[in-house]
């Protein structure tokens, strides 16, 4: 038996041969079936590879050897038997020569699982149609008068959509793609990366002659000019940061993307076809080559295993991602972290890393360009010549082109404070770093010891930028970007890149106390007054500026520790405090802000601040009003530096109640007045505000009331309330709404008063869900002949009053028809609920506390665990169904966290005092929460 041709596209054409002969249907359809047997066992092969050897730069190149393997057997069986070429010059120009040309990524030769096939199809005679082939053509295959390139061209096409491979294409001639390539940025990248695969090699060739020789060697300014643009523009839309915690492998800052941009321009402007080259054009040091490698390795690994798992091309690594991902990479928990935090850490260090690669070369391309010169003799050059550069405070430093940058390279040698006072002189005249003293400092962090963290000189710099009037979160972020923070502060160091595995931070956690940082520095120069104004007022008139810096600056530092971080980073504030300069008082402060970083916070959103026992237990803790401004300052850094959309108006609101009340008791202010003289000045208020009313209308109306209401409502709120009550008695409706929207306070009021029953705020919330809203805050009060009146304060959904209005009236008309039994509430609710929740990608211990010590009158239900839609519904009807009264609910949401606190009593408005009582509701509502989980578990076996 003769042995088979060792040439893949021989032995395709003989094993078809045998099994077909030249039947051209069948020899179609048998091709088609051998290459995807081939693409099948290549996508098997490639990820067993992966997981066992960890190398996706090795997966991306198999995945393109095997996407070469098909195309050449296509085109073979393609030109050979189903479309041979005819013989003969007569044939002209049916004899048409053809190449196909890998371009863009698969140009490369690397292709991730899901990626598309980019391919040009190189044609010596004027393309028909001419240009991009744009879409799968509809008629049937090739007519028999096309030219044979063309029938080739649409054949291979054929076979490769037939496998079910995404192909972006384009047929043109070698001066057509020269045109092309001189007019569109991308079509000139895609030939950049242009590599040959099969056919006419002369045309490849060609291309490749004239493409560096008619484009490249004239315009590299332009397009290095043109990359870095397109750069930004792509950033913008992906989102600035490379510490946004669900990241675009591909397109995100700090992704592969940013990689391939540095390539391209290298390529262009250095004419280099590897990247092995770019040490030798001077861009790279042999170490950053060796780090440009391991960027590139681990970020088509995380790529490679995400197609796998999701069986797509799917570039954002989704929270629902990371779990999976970082177990095929092998992390398990460690110190303190989870195996997905871990994972992640070292995603975003590898971001942080191509950024740095990125950052220096693009500067150091974008000036070469502007002012030609040898990238070897940049140090030297800047020597030979001082004439266009101003010398700074220190004659270490000079200012180049309005950048700082070093007078020579030993200056960090000489001094190695002067890794400090580089950042210093930048925040001091507001000016941007030049790439070369970035690249020097990255390299000179050894240079960072012990006696430099303590040398008081250094110190007095770094709280100088930590404190500056100008952008430190600027400056801070370059010295993180370089690495000399997290050296000079190794507790910050230990932060970097650390991420925590929840739906609620947004980034990582050195980036989110760099955008605290930011947020101060805004309320402290008056750039966030409109939005903060009581933090606008209060921070003039503070006497710790300092401590409030620091402890912004540390109050997640301790993150990533077994230990509890408030407590973690308290210590770790008492540590710096005095390296710093900070006075023993200062230090106490900031060590006392950052312990109780998370307290006003938790009081605003889950406490009842009308209750006075919450007031005088937060008071007795603050105790200064000094404390009092610095934490209200530090909460709101926090809470906007969570990310985009965290703060709102009605968390200020929250935080300015707790925040006014508080200082009524530490002011002792009318919180000594009596309980009575308190509730007859606020009807006294509500009387002169209401002057049509007649006394004996009044004096019915105010004895509806019980204490309590006169205490916790404002002067608007209660003339709406009566005005409604009022409404509903002229009118015979025994159900009344209004809707109210606050654009300040970004939220919308539902205000509903209806004869009181145990499953009235069942009712409320889950009308609620049924419309998709989602509930901050509830005020319950019940006046003394039997009426309920309910406020929901809902978070916004449109940003248009009118259209926020017509929501709450579609939310108010499903409360009526649930009250008069048109509708079943617990139907709509069910009906809202989503077949499937991102939440349920994290796990959430569930906690029942049922506290007595934090109110005088009601017991304090704190309910915590994973959230979801219709869990405030389910929470209220099993409480309805224990025979509770809530007097008012008060709901957080932290991401997939969810703190729902409700203030009850039993039906005699007495606390919950009997401990079977307690274990009994506490058992109820903990069944919800089990109920749901054993669902999910459910769909997850299915």
């Amino acid at each position: 038996m003769a042995r088979a041709p060792a040439d893949p596209v021989q032995a395709a054409i003989a094993v078809l041969q045998s099994s077909f002969g030249n039947d051209a249907v069948a020899l179609r359809n048998g091709l088609v079936t051998y290459l995807k047997d081939i693409h099948e066992r290549g996508l098997i092969h490639a990820e067993e590879r992966l997981l066992a050897e960890r190398d996706g730069l090795a997966c991306a190149h198999r995945l393109s050897a095997t996407m070469d393997r098909i195309i050449a057997i296509a085109f073979g069986v393609v030109t050979q038997l189903l479309h041979p070429q005819p013989e003969g010059a007569g044939a002209s120009p049916l004899a048409s020569t053809l190449a196909i040309v890998a371009v863009g990524g698969y140009g490369r030769g690397t292709l991730a699982p899901g990626s598309d096939v980019d391919v040009l199809f190189m044609m010596s005679a004027p393309a028909k149609p001419k240009g991009a082939l744009r879409s799968r053509p509809s008629q049937t295959p090739p007519a028999a008068q096309a030219g044979w390139g063309e029938r080739v061209v649409e054949a291979v096409l054929y076979v490769l959509w037939d496998l079910k491979l995404k192909v972006g294409h384009a047929t043109r001639t070698v001066d057509e793609s020269i045109q092309e390539a001189t007019n569109d940025l991308t079509i000139r990248t895609a030939i950049l990366e242009a590599r040959y695969l099969v056919g006419d090699r002369a045309l490849f060739d060609e291309l490749v002659t004239r493409f560096d020789k008619e484009i490249v060697s004239s315009t590299a300014p332009a397009f290095v000019e043109a990359k870095l643009a397109e750069r930004d523009a792509r950033l913008r839309r992906a989102g600035t940061s490379r510490y946004v915690v669900e990241p675009n492998v591909k397109d995100g800052k700090g992704g592969l993307r940013d990689l391939n941009t540095l390539f391209w321009i290298a390529k262009y402007a250095y004419r280099v076809r590897d990247a092995k080259e770019l040490v030798a054009a001077g861009l790279f040091t042999q170490d950053e080559f060796a780090l440009f490698q391991r960027c590139e390795s681990f970020l088509w690994r995380v790529r490679c295993h995400m197609h796998f798992v999701t069986g797509r091309a799917e570039e954002r690594l989704s929270f629902d991602l990371q779990p999976p991902i970082a177990l095929r990479n092998g992390y398990i928990a460690h110190g303190g972290l989870s195996a997905v935090e871990r994972f992640m850490k070292r995603y975003f260090l590898t971001a942080k890393d191509v950024g740095d690669l990125t950052a220096i070369v693009c500067a150091a391309l974008e000036a070469r360009h502007a002012k030609p010169r040898p990238v070897l003799d940049r140090f030297v050059s800047r020597l030979r010549s001082r004439r266009n550069y101003r010398a700074l405070e220190s004659r270490d430093f000079i200012l180049d082109n309005s950048r700082i940058t070093i007078a020579d390279n030993e200056v960090f040698k000489r001094d190695p404070i002067n890794l400090i006072r580089l950042y210093w002189l930048a925040d001091r005249h507001s000016y941007a770093i030049h790439p070369d003293a970035s690249r020097l400092a990255t390299r000179s962090l050894t240079l960072i010891d012990r006696s430099v963290r303590n040398d008081p000189e250094a110190n007095r710099l770094f709280l100088d930028v930590l404190t500056s009037h100008n952008t430190p979160e600027i400056v801070l972020r370059r010295m993180n970007e370089s690495g000399v923070l997290g050296r000079f502060i190794p507790e910050f160091g230990r932060i970097v890149a650390l991420m925590q595995f929840n739906m609620y931070h947004h980034y990582t956690v050195d980036e989110h106390l760099l955008r605290a940082v930011g947020v101060l520095a805004d309320i402290d120069a008056g750039r966030a007054d409109a939005e903060h104004p009581l933090s606008g007022e209060v921070i003039g008139t503070i006497q710790n500026r300092q401590a409030l810096y620091v402890a912004v600056f540390l109050h997640d530092v301790a993150k990533g520790r077994q230990s509890d971080h408030s407590a973690g980073g308290a210590r770790v504030a008492r540590k710096l405090g005095p390296r710093f300069g900070l006075t023993p008082a200062e230090t106490e402060t900031a060590a006392w802000l950052v312990d109780n970083h998370l307290l006003m916070s938790m009081v605003a959103q889950s406490r009842d601040i009308n209750d006075p026992s919450t007031i005088r237990s937060f008071a007795g803790t603050v105790q200064t009003m000094e404390r009092l401004k610095l934490l209200l300052i530090l909460t709101v850094c926090d809470i906007k530096a969570v990310g985009p959309g965290v703060w709102n108006g009605w968390k200020g609101e929250l935080l300015r109640s707790l925040y006014y009340e508080t200082q009524i008791a530490l002011t002792g202010g009318h919180v000594s007045a009596s309980r009575n003289e308190r509730v007859s000045a606020a009807q006294a208020e509500l009387r002169e505000a209401l002057p049509d009313w007649s006394g004996a209308d009044f004096a019915a109306y105010a004895a509806r009331h019980y204490a309590p209401y006169w205490l916790k409502v404002d002067l608007a709120r209660k003339i709406q309330h009566a005005k409604l009550i009022r409404r509903a008695e002229e009118t015979g409706e025994t159900t009344v709404t209004a809707v109210e929207t606050d654009g300040f306070r970004g939220v919308t009021e539902l205000v509903a008063a209806a004869p009181d029953h145990p499953r009235l705020l069942a009712i409320l919330t889950g009308a609620c869900a049924a419309a998709g809203g989602n509930i901050v805050d509830a005020q319950i009060f019940t006046t003394t002949d039997g009426l309920a009146l309910d406020t929901l304060v809902i978070s916004r959904a449109f940003d248009r009053d009118d259209d926020e209005l017509r929501r709450g009236e579609r939310i108010a008309q499903a409360i009526k028809r649930a009250l008069t039994g048109e509708v079943r509430i617990a139907d709509l609710v069910a009906s809202r609920r989503p077949k499937k929740d991102r939440s349920r990608t994290f796990h959430v211990p569930t906690e029942v506390i049922v506290d007595n010590s934090l109110s005088d009158r009601h017991t304090v239900l704190e309910i915590s665990g994973l959230d979801r839609p219709g869990l405030l519904y389910d929470l209220t009807t099993v409480l309805s169904q224990l025979n509770l009264n809530i007097a008012s609910a008060h709901i957080a949401t932290y991401g997939e966290k969810v703190v729902d606190v409700f203030y009850v009593t039993d039906l005699t408005g007495a606390k919950i005092d009997n401990s079977n009582r307690q274990t009994t509701i506490r058992r109820a509502i903990e069944r919800i929460f089990l109920e749901e989980q054993a669902d999910v578990a459910d769909s997850k076996t299915g």
